[in-house]
């Protein structure tokens, strides 16, 4: 390929226990997905999932039993934390049923949802797009993806994170408002999903705000630990 600038690289997910790495293609987030955390954001009900992209270069991987760096964003004073399970797909299509949709989990890993939360606050007020506050540069902190074939289909188990060692968010993967498998067949009918695909699923209540010097520690059922550190 002869191209006038040199070619970006695949960005990539270490896989656990290996030495392969899941490339990505696009990162897509679910909001909203817990009731309790649409609560504390000023929203009740079931209301109909929606999502929001991060580019997949904003992914910071942390590989197994290391912390990761994340240095802390310009243009915020009102960094949040956001701890949520990470769904990647090997396959997709359009309008999946919730059935097909399921068939195309790859595996898990644990991801954070980090936000400038004051400037996604004032594009809401303005009726503006949220990039700003979410797709910035290393807002995806990921730890390794764990194969479904060998962890089982995570549908239940407890997700949390600490800060400091403090807990800040802890609740159940059933708590989802929208389970994986629906999220997965309602999003194929906004876009046609393919491998390569990743999703951050939603986290639960208890979001705030940390800053430089914090250690963010989250976990999910069966997918160990990532750390993270705010530089």
């Amino acid at each position: 390929m002869n191209t006038v600038i040199p070619a970006h690289p695949v960005y990539a997910i270490p896989v656990a226990g290996s030495d392969a790495v899941f490339p990505v293609r696009r990162v897509y987030c679910v909001g909203r997905n817990y009731a309790e955390h649409a609560k504390e954001m000023g929203f009740t009900g079931r209301e109909e999932p929606f999502f929001f992209n991060k580019p997949a270069d904003a992914l910071l991987t942390v590989a197994d039993g290391q912390t990761g760096t994340m240095p802390y964003p310009p243009k915020t004073s009102n960094l949040h934390y956001e701890i949520e399970l990470v769904v990647a797909l090997d396959k997709g299509g359009r309008d999946l049923t919730v059935e097909q949709a399921a068939e195309c989990v790859w595996g898990y890993g644990i991801g954070l949802d980090m936000t400038r939360r004051d400037l996604q606050g004032e594009a809401k007020k303005q009726g503006r797009p949220w990039e700003v506050g979410k797709a910035f540069d290393q807002s995806a902190p990921v730890g390794p993806l764990h194969p479904r074939e060998k962890v089982g289909t995570l549908d239940a188990g407890p997700i949390s994170l600490s800060v400091n060692g403090t807990v800040k968010q802890s609740s159940d993967l059933t708590q989802m408002i929208w389970n994986i498998a629906e999220s997965i067949s309602y999003l194929s009918g906004l876009f046609e999903l393919k491998a390569g695909d990743i999703i951050f699923t939603g986290t639960p209540e208890g979001v705030g705000p940390v800053v430089a010097g914090d250690t963010l520690v989250g976990s999910v059922a069966g997918l160990g630990e990532l750390r993270v550190k705010i530089a």
